[in-house]
C-alpha cells in the first residue's frame, strides 16, 4: 500500500489556535508534536511509500515538522483547491514516479487524533487487501458512538465480505440534526464518514471517467504539463471542489470497513475537549495564569502567559486567548467559529 497523507486545510474551525497561516496539523494539540507528525508515524505503519501533499504557503512549516522526510516525499499543491484535485495532484505524481498503478493508496487526513495504531492497521490492511482483488475503491467509517451533527455519514447496504468484515455503501448522509443523527446512530447501520479512501490510481481514473470528468480532465492537463511554471497555472486554474462532492457519492460500487480503532475529527472545541481531558468540573484550563471562580463544563485556554484570564460564573462555555485573536463562545455552538474565523480573514484580504 503506498499512503498520501493530505495536509492542506485552512484550520478556520478552531481559530484562534489554529489560523489559515498556521493551521492546526502543524500544533501539538495532542502530544509534544504536531497532528501531522502522529499522521505520518501511523502511515508508515501501513504504507511502504509514504507521501506528504501539502499546499505551497505551508510547505516550508510542514518540513520543519517531518525534518527527516525524503524530499521526494512531499507532494505540493500551488494553492488550496479541494480534496478533489489534492488526489488528482497526488494520482499524477504517483504516476510520473513509476509506482504501480494498481497498488492501492490510502488518502489520509493529517489532523486526526486516533490512539490505537494496532486497530487502525487492521482497518487498513483489510481496506488495502478486498481493494486491490476487487478493483474497487473503499472506505473506512468510524462506528459513531453519539449523534454528532457535525461529520456526515455513511450508510451501510448488507454485508460485502463477512470473513474481513467489509460492508456495500446505500448512500451519504451530510451533516445531519441532531433528532436524524439519533436515529442514525440507535440503527446501527451508520458510520461516521472520516475522509479515509482507499484504491489504486487505476480504480481512481477509472471511477472519474465515468462520474467526474472534469476531474479525469484535470488529471490529463497535469500529466501533460511540459515545467513547473506550467503546471503551477494550470492547477490554480482548476475550480475548488470536494472529492465527496464530485466523486466519491456518484460511485455506485463502494466497499466500506467499519475502523476497530478510536477516531476524532478535532473539529471543533468540544472534540478538542475530549481529547484533552475535563477535571471535576467538567473544566478543561489550559494557561499558567487562568483563575477560574463557579465554572463548569468548560475549555479555557490561554497562550499569552503574560495576560492573567479570569473566567467567573459561567458554564458551556470556550474561552481561547492567543496572540492571534479572543475567542469567547457557547461550547454547544464552536462548530461556527469557522465562519467567524473568514469573515477575519476576507476583512484581512480587503
Amino acid at each position: 500500500m503506498i499512503v498520501v497523507i493530505i495536509a492542506g486545510g485552512s484550520g478556520t474551525r478552531l481559530w484562534p489556535l489554529s489560523t489559515p497561516a498556521y493551521p492546526k496539523h502543524l500544533l501539538a494539540l495532542t502530544g509534544k508534536r504536531a497532528l501531522v507528525y502522529y499522521a505520518y508515524k501511523r502511515g508508515i505503519t501501513i504504507g511502504k511509500a509514504v507521501y506528504v501533499l501539502t499546499e505551497a504557503s505551508h510547505a516550508r512549516h510542514v518540513k520543519e515538522q517531518l525534518p527527516n522526510l525524503n524530499q521526494g516525499a512531499y507532494i505540493v499543491e500551488p494553492g488550496r483547491r479541494g480534496t478533489a484535485n489534492c488526489i488528482i495532484a497526488a494520482l499524477d505524481y504517483l504516476s510520473k514516479n513509476g509506482h504501480d498503478r494498481d497498488e492501492p493508496i490510502a488518502f489520509l487526513a493529517a489532523d486526526h487524533y486516533i490512539r490505537d495504531t494496532q486497530g487502525f492497521l487492521h482497518s487498513f490492511k483489510v481496506a488495502d487487501e478486498v481493494s486491490k482483488r476487487e478493483g474497487r475503491i473503499v472506505l473506512v467509517g468510524a462506528e459513531p458512538d453519539y449523534p454528532a451533527t457535525g461529520f456526515g455519514y455513511i450508510q451501510k447496504d448488507g454485508i460485502f465480505d463477512d470473513k474481513r468484515f467489509v460492508f456495500n455503501v446505500h448512500s451519504f448522509k451530510e451533516k445531519p440534526n441532531y433528532i436524524l443523527a439519533s436515529e442514525y446512530v440507535k440503527s446501527g447501520n451508520y458510520l461516521w464518514n472520516c475522509g479515509y479512501f482507499v484504491g489504486g490510481i487505476n480504480t481512481f481514473l477509472t471511477a472519474m471517467k465515468g462520474h467526474a470528468p472534469n476531474l479525469y480532465r484535470n488529471y490529463q492537463i497535469l500529466q501533460r504539463a511540459k515545467s513547473k511554471v506550467e503546471y503551477q497555472k494550470k492547477y490554480l486554474e482548476f475550480s475548488t471542489d470536494s472529492i465527496d462532492y464530485a466523486l466519491i457519492e456518484k460511485v455506485e460500487n463502494l466497499l466500506v470497513v467499519p475502523a476497530s480503532f478510536d477516531w476524532m475529527d478535532l473539529g471543533s472545541y468540544s472534540d478538542l475537549q475530549k481529547a484533552f481531558g475535563s477535571d471535576e468540573n467538567g473544566n478543561h484550563i489550559n494557561g499558567s495564569r487562568v483563575e477560574l471562580k463557579d465554572v463548569e463544563n468548560s475549555f479555557i485556554y490561554s497562550q499569552e502567559n503574560e495576560k492573567p484570564v479570569a473566567v467567573i460564573g459561567l458554564d458551556n462555555v470556550v474561552v481561547v486567548n492567543t496572540k492571534d485573536g479572543l475567542l469567547v463562545a457557547r461550547k454547544d455552538l464552536a462548530q461556527q467559529v469557522g465562519e467567524v474565523s473568514k469573515r477575519f480573514s476576507n476583512k484581512e484580504q480587503t
